[in-house]
């Protein structure tokens, strides 16, 4: 009997997308809004809590931290778990913590017990993001990865802004303890529909080598017209390397390439979530009306939506490194330039916005490059790690921007510090570009030595 070998990454990259897929691709978008809400649920709450307990909002810092320290622990240690068990698992262990310890929050009766709780919500905020970008990604066809996994991801913040719409009315309506409880239930209800409506990824069962009915049910929704027998064996490419093992970031021809998405990532996060927090206090010291100042803000996320759209679909046409040049670029440039246009409104606005299409979208571009930098086996892993370390940077970001301001900066010197990361994330994207020029070059030098 002959045994047929059907490789399904390449099946996927044949064929148009499926129902099946797009399925996919929008439950792993409601997991990134879930995650997004969450995420900023604390900022919406902080001064009802401040006003409700009697606390200066100055006191929290240490239950931001939290947050952003949990998802940074989750982010190193369950994307390696997610190539080991699956990215479903990982995604419902995930959305149960953000909706139980988001509950938990909502009873806290002291500043200890609220930084605990972040913590724990932070735990399943790091842990959804590196799984849902590799099922988007191991679902997607190459030449529309990159667009899809930016298109799902873009879930994150619109559900910071839907957020912010809602928790003002619930604040106002049933009080801060509402934020938390809506929090904590649209999780727990996106866990049933998650176990029955979300498949595992093809890639991660073909590689486990097991799981044969349950890979040819998937096959047979995205491609009806393969014939499945009963010799069939499945593949993937890279199939045989560990599985979540943080050790194969490491090996010789990709530890360079490791190292680079790690300082890119880091930089990137930093210099974001610097200007996420502090640019409305930057715009209101320099004159502007604090309602304008929140303006700046929404038009920074708003422009990262819209140029991590472009940006993605520039990469799956011609290539990523290009794109990400021009967009450090254009961020170094335009960050600098808000600092020295706070007298003009208009042209103002105009530079945020295309500020956070560089720089935030270009972070959006970097989720989907990193999942393409690694295999299946240890996709989640890597992305995990880069994600992780870039949350170090967005830890450090608020500081370096508060210590910079309470050293007495004014808005053209934190604007000015602020650009120095991204002229980091060029230097980084060029020596990316020279690694993979070099890879090509070994790969063909390779080729022509084997014998015909």
């Amino acid at each position: 009997m002959t045994t047929q070998i059907i490789d399904v990454a390449r099946e996927i990259d044949a064929r148009k997308i499926s129902g099946l897929q797009w399925r996919v691709f929008i439950l792993c978008g409601l997991v990134a809004l879930c995650d997004g809400f969450d995420t900023l649920s604390i900022a919406f709450a902080a001064p009802s809590i401040a006003s409700d307990w009697g606390v200066p909002v100055s006191d929290f810092g240490l239950v931001f931290a939290s947050g952003l320290l949990g998802l940074t622990v989750a982010a190193l240690s369950l994307g390696a778990l997610g190539d080991r068990i699956g990215r479903k698992r990982i995604i419902i262990l995930s959305l149960l913590a953000m909706g139980v310890f988001s509950i938990w929050a909502a009873y806290a009766r002291s500043m200890e017990e609220l930084t605990l709780a972040r913590f724990c919500v932070g735990l399943g905020l790091g842990g959804a993001i590196p799984s849902v970008i590799a099922l988007t990604a191991e679902y997607s066809p190459l030449r529309l990865r990159s667009t899809l996994v930016t298109s799902m991801f873009i879930g994150f913040p619109l559900g910071a802004v839907l957020g912010g719409l809602v928790s003002a009315r619930l604040i106002a309506e049933f009080g801060w303890t509402s934020v938390f409880w809506a929090g904590g239930i649209l999780p727990l209800i996106l866990i049933p529909v998650v176990l029955a409506a979300l498949p595992e990824s093809i890639g991660f069962l073909a590689a486990a080598g097991r799981h044969r009915d349950r890979i040819a049910a998937v096959l047979n929704r995205i491609a009806p017209d393969i014939r499945i027998g009963e010799g069939t064996t499945f593949t993937t490419p890279g199939q045989g390397t560990a599985r979540g093992s943080i050790g194969q970031l490491f090996t010789p021809d990709r530890a360079l390439t490791t190292l680079t998405l790690w300082g890119i990532f880091f930089c990137n996060l930093l210099v974001m979530y610097l200007l996420i927090n502090w640019l409305p206090v930057v715009l209101s010291q320099a004159g502007l009306p604090i309602e304008r100042a929140i303006l700046g803000t929404v038009l920074l996320n708003l422009g990262g939506a819209v140029g991590g759209f472009v940006i993605a679909r520039t990469m799956d046409r011609w290539g990523g490194t290009r794109v990400f040049l021009a967009a450090y670029v254009g961020a170094a440039v335009f960050v600098v330039a808000v600092g020295y246009a706070v007298f003009d409104v208009r042209l103002l606005m105009a530079l945020i916005f295309l500020t956070g299409a560089c720089l935030i979208g270009a972070q959006f571009g970097m989720n989907a490059l990193a999942a393409a930098y690694y295999p299946t086996e240890i996709r989640s892993t890597g992305v995990g790690w880069a994600l992780g370390i870039g949350r170090v940077g967005s830890i450090v970001g608020p500081v370096v921007g508060g210590a910079a301001i309470a050293l007495g900066a004014d808005a053209r010197a934190v604007l000015t510090t602020a650009a120095l990361p991204t002229l980091a994330c060029l230097l980084g994207m060029m020596l990316l570009g020279l690694i993979r020029s070099r890879t090509k070059t070994n790969t063909i030098a390779n080729l022509e030595k084997a014998p015909s």
